[in-house]
């Protein structure tokens, strides 16, 4: 960690001390102030974050070009991802086949971006998108609860 460009510029602003104070992110050591480590684990999960947002601008312009619509759907995945991966992450072990709709929502948007924009005249239909990429995450969901539903019911540890 002590290589990453991160943890070198905050150590670069304020002293960094080796161990973690409990939930504290600053704490004074000999009355100076020091960063404790808990910082620079936040610092590190939200810089992840931001390059996420980052990555999924190409995917929101596969879907619009109105630039509100871009700014703002890339503001909410700095405040959400992170709640989202969760969510997805416990949603997987659930839901098992989850992963391939998430798989053809990728497709779909990347041939959104390639080709379909350009057979339907320059813009795809956002309604017909929509309605697309709900069915791709909807049909696995609705395939996937009768084993989710064995999975944790209680006659399965029987």
């Amino acid at each position: 960690p002590g290589r990453s460009r991160i943890v070198r510029a905050a150590g670069r602003v304020l002293p960094v001390t080796s161990e973690y104070q409990g939930a504290r992110f600053f704490t004074r050591l000999g009355g100076r102030l020091f960063a404790t480590p808990l910082l620079l684990v936040l610092l590190f999960l939200e810089s992840t974050d931001v390059v996420f947002a980052i990555d999924s601008v190409p995917a929101v312009f596969g879907v619009t070009r109105e630039p509100f619509v871009v700014y703002s759907s890339n503001i909410f995945a700095v405040l959400g991802l992170r709640s989202l991966f969760f969510l997805l992450a416990g949603a997987l072990d659930r839901f098992r086949l989850l992963k391939y709709g998430l798989s053809a929502v990728l497709v779909f948007v990347g041939l959104k971006m390639v080709w379909l924009d350009h057979l339907a005249g320059g813009r795809f239909p956002i309604g017909v998108s929509l309605i697309v990429i709900a069915a791709m995450l909807g049909i696995p969901l609705l395939a996937s609860l009768p084993h989710a539903r064995r999975a944790v019911s209680p006659e399965s540890d029987i």
